[in-house]
Order: C-alpha cells, then structure tokens, then sequence
C-alpha cells in the first residue's frame, strides 16, 4: 500500500551521499499524485543538482526479479512508479567507505539517489512492479566499459535477499560478477590543473601530492590557443583549476602582446567556462588585483571592475566570464611568489651582488605566496564552500615594494638602507610601461569566514628566502612592479 500525506523528507544512509527521500503522495478514489522528482524543494534539502538527461523505466513482469550490483559512472535518481522493491546498494568507489552497505524496501512513496560509482541492485516484491530513474548522462555501449560490478551473493555484503537468490530469477551475467575482494574500485572523477609548469601550478603540484585524481597539464598537454585541446571526455572531470594566464603587464601593451592576453586570459577563459557549464564542472580561476585601479583603501570581493591597463582588462573580462558559470570559484590574489623567476628573487640577487636599488614606494599591498593560493584552493573545493569570489593574499600589514626589498636585503644580511624609495610615476618616466594600481590591499574577511586562514606574509618570506636558492636573473623587475 502506497502510503499518504507524507512530508518531503530527506534521510541520510551509512553510504556517503545515498540518500533515501519520503515523498508526499496525495490519494483519492481515482488514485494518486505525487511529485517525483522536484529540484527546487529537493535542493532545498540538499540533493545535488546532477543535472538528468535520461529518463528511463524498468518494468517487472514477476516478483523475485533480481537484477545485479551495477555501480555506474553516473548518478541516478530512483523512485517506484507502481509495485514495491527491495533495494540494495553497495558502495564499490576507491575511499574509506568501499565495502558499505545500505538496504530498504521501496515503494512509491519514496526516492533514492544514488552517487556515481555505488552499486546498486533490486528485488521485486510484487508482480508488475516498475520503477523509474534519471541518470545525468547518456547511456552508451561505451560507459559500459566504466562500470563496476559486485555479485549479488558476495558473502562479505552479506545481503540479507527477502526472496532467496537461488529462488529468484538472475541474469547469467549477474551470476558471474566478482566477489567485493576481487572488485575493482571506481576511481574518482578527476581534476585538471592547467598552467602545471607555472608558478602556481607548481604549487598545486605539491599541494596534490600523492592524489592521483589530480591531473596535471602544462602547455605541451594542454595549449590553451589550441582548440583542439579542449576535445576530451570531460565527463570523467570534475573541476577544472585554472593556474595559467597571461601576466607580462607591460607587453601586454603592445600590438602582439595585447592579442596573446585577450586570447589567453579571455578567449581560453569562455571556452573552459562553457566546458564547465555544459558537464557540471567546478570551474576555479585565479584573479588579480589589477582589475581594480587601486584608487580604494582596500578591495573587496564585490567591488566594480576598473581596470587601468591591457592586463587587468583582460583579468576582469575573464573574471566576468567565470561569473557566469554555475560552479566557480575566483580567487583573487596579488603580488605572487613562487618557485620562479618573481620579485624577491630578484631583490635577493641584488643584494647578494652588492646593486643597491630604487624601488617604488607608493604602491601598496601584500606578498602572496604560491603555497597559500594552492592551499587556498584545495580548501575551497574539499570544504564545498560558497560558490564565488574570494580574495586570498598573505596575511599581515599592507606594505610597500619597497618595503619588501628592503625586508629582503635584511634576511639576506645586508643593509635595508641600501634601498631607496622612488615614486611609481619617477620610476616609469620615460619608459613604456602599463599603469599599475597603486593600492592592491584586498581584504580576506571572506575567505577567512569560509575557514582558510592565509599565513603571514612576512613569516612566508623569511622561509621562503632561506629555503629557496637566489636567483641571479632580475628580468622580470618590471613586470613585478618596482
């Protein structure tokens, strides 16, 4: 008997993710109504938004029909239309909860929803039983090589069947399937870090070290300018991280430059972001301060774009662009350091040859060191936090670039005096330079609130210079800022 008048309620199972939903089924003479599947309400109590494109209905002619322990490589949403089942499902995915079991009988008041890699298999109870499921992506003879299968009589799921298996009618194929110690867990979708070979992406290198669901892709794996880079089963994906850019500030200014940076920082931004919209993926773009015109004490997350040079044009176009997508993340940063040709790597050779330099001293802002941004961004997905921007620098005083080096030239054991501090305008006079925000502090209220705290930024430098081999190449000075 379907029961009546329920409210929509959610329960959670021993298997992460399964959960199993009352159904409000309303019932008269005539028969009855229900809702089978209503996103708003169910988002409401936290059923992902998988996204379905299959609706499809098994029909079961007699009770005791079985069908086998599938996990599939996609998630599905399972409700009785008429009859009543006993429902078994088994998660069979790589991770600590492998081997868990769930069962419940089933009937039309009530819904399932079932993760991609958890196996699951039916017994009807009553003849002409049917039920209906959506699946979030279509089925082809080509995913059926991406299954997982465990059998119905495996003796350590130790599925207690209302009606015995040798009693029920199987498929020769179901009769078959491995035991769970010979089952080959489901390996978890994947995420792609493109710009691997950069500063960051190096970072996130270390970061994700040991987790082979991270896929790393520098260039040579993935041209951003090539489209076809972008043709691959992103089905198998589920976030992408967006380290690379285009960052010569300056060269930016000029005819090539400008097209490299529009087609780099924009154009490969809307083709990931349609990537990213169409499969359901997290989409996670680092930002920069140069969006702004450094005109505010501080920037938040919501503050309007004002971008001063090519750049920072094309940082907030592609920033706008990722907006747009469902599941991002912005992470907007400012002054980066890493393991590379950077800032204070420069200033550390310059101190160790004895070059005592003028560097501006009216702009302001904070270090970010690589390790906190990729920390930062694994925070973000692990947690599941809001979806959004988030500003992520070093921690700490707002200080100058002069400043900075002057904090260099101490740690490398030189005189801070040998620095001199210069305007940004008399420093760039007479030579071809994009505008530079002179104010790049941007609160971390946000990110904090979300449960990531940056580290200092003067703490991180004085690690940083006595772990990391000095730099004799001062190239990048100027794309730096000083």
């Amino acid at each position: 008997m379907v029961e009546f008048s329920k409210a929509l309620t959610a329960r959670e199972t021993p298997i992460p993710g399964v959960v199993l939903y009352d159904l409000p089924v309303h019932g008269d003479n005539r028969g009855w109504f229900k809702e089978n599947w209503q996103r708003e309400k169910m988002l409401a109590l936290g059923l992902p938004d998988f996204g379905p494109v299959q609706n499809n209905i098994s029909f079961n002619e007699k009770a005791g029909t079985t069908r086998g322990i599938h996990a599939e490589p996609w998630d599905k949403y399972i409700s009785v239309a008429t009859g009543r089942i006993f429902g078994a499902w088994v998660d069979l995915r790589e991770g600590p909860s492998f081997g868990t079991v769930f069962t419940a009988e089933v009937d039309p008041s009530q819904a399932i929803f079932i993760p991609r890699g958890v196996g699951n298999a039916f017994q009807t109870l009553e003849d002409n039983t049917a039920y209906t499921y959506l699946v979030n992506d279509h089925w082809s003879a080509d995913a059926q090589g991406q299954y997982t299968f465990l059998n119905l009589a495996d003796e350590t799921a130790a599925i207690d069947w209302p009606i015995p298996l040798e009693q029920a009618e199987l498929s020769d194929k179901d009769k078959a399937h491995p035991r769970l110690a010979d089952v080959v867990p489901m390996k978890p979708k994947k995420v792609l870090v493109l710009g691997a070979e950069g500063q960051l992406g190096r970072a996130l290198r270390k970061t994700y070290d040991g987790d082979a669901s991270v896929e790393f892709a520098g260039r040579a794996e993935f041209d951003l300018t090539d489209p076809a880079a972008y043709e691959r089963n992103w089905k198998n994906y589920s976030a992408i991280i967006n380290a690379a850019a285009y960052t010569a500030v300056d060269a930016a200014e000029t005819p090539e430059g400008r097209r490299l940076a529009w087609e780099i920082n924009v154009s490969s931004v809307a083709r990931l972001a349609r990537i990213a919209t169409s499969n359901r993926l997290t989409l996670v773009h680092v930002s920069s301060d140069y969006v702004f015109d450094g005109t505010r004490e501080t920037h938040p997350e919501d503050e309007p774009f004002s971008p001063l040079g090519v750049y920072g044009q094309t940082k907030a176009a592609g920033d706008a662009i990722v907006a747009t997508v469902p599941a991002h993340y912005i992470v907007r940063t400012s002054w980066v350091i890493g393991e590379g040709k950077n800032f204070v790597r420069t200033m550390a050779s310059l101190a160790e040859r004895g070059v005592e330099p003028s560097v501006v001293d009216d702009q302001i802002g904070r270090l970010t060191f690589t390790e906190d941004i990729a920390a930062g961004i694994l925070h973000l997905l692990a947690s599941g936090a809001e979806y959004g921007v988030y500003n992520l620098t070093g921690d700490g005083a707002p200080v100058s670039w002069a400043d900075v080096a002057r904090q260099v030239f101490e740690l490398t054991g030189q005189s801070a005096a040998a620095v001199t501090g210069v305007s940004t305008e008399d420093y760039f006079s007479g030579k071809e330079a994009a505008q530079r925000p002179l104010n790049s502090v941007l609160p971390l209220h946000k990110i904090q609130a979300a449960g990531f705290t940056p580290a200092d930024a003067s703490g991180r430098l004085a690690g940083y210079l006595g772990v990391h081999p000095v730099s004799t190449d001062d190239s990048v000075k100027r794309n730096m800022g000083y």
